[in-house]
């Protein structure tokens, strides 16, 4: 079984179509270090079985996070949520500044350790 990690807050666009409202989802890994997935890696690691990701609510409910496809075969994150299944978008947007580094080939996750996923 993928390992589940909490997604805590995303980077947002203003675009309207679902598969392009997010940029990337960010967490903190155990040693509290923050990191970053770009949407698109996210959406792979999740159809690669390589990890899960879920969101907590405002009453702490959990929501896992799956991959959704629209009407033009556009991947997209949305949570398993049947009456609200963009739970997401009411994540606090990341203040964080190093979300220039997500776009970076060979470091799609920014705070973690190379070659082996830190995230929780």
């Amino acid at each position: 079984m993928a390992p589940y990690f909490r997604i805590r807050r995303v980077v947002k666009t203003d675009r309207a179509n679902a598969h392009e409202r997010i940029n990337a989802i960010c967490g903190v890994n155990l040693d509290g270090s923050h990191w970053t997935l770009t949407h698109e890696d996210a959406v792979s690691r999740i159809e690669d079985g390589v990890c899960a990701f879920y969101m907590e609510g405002p009453r702490g409910q959990r929501y896992d996070v799956t991959v959704a496809m629209d009407v033009h075969a556009h991947r997209y994150l949305k949570t398993a949520d049947r009456d609200q299944p963009d739970q997401l978008m009411f994540l606090p947007g990341c203040p964080h500044a190093v979300h220039t580094s997500y776009s970076l080939p060979d470091q799609p996750v920014v705070g973690a350790k190379r070659g082996g996923l830190v995230l929780r």
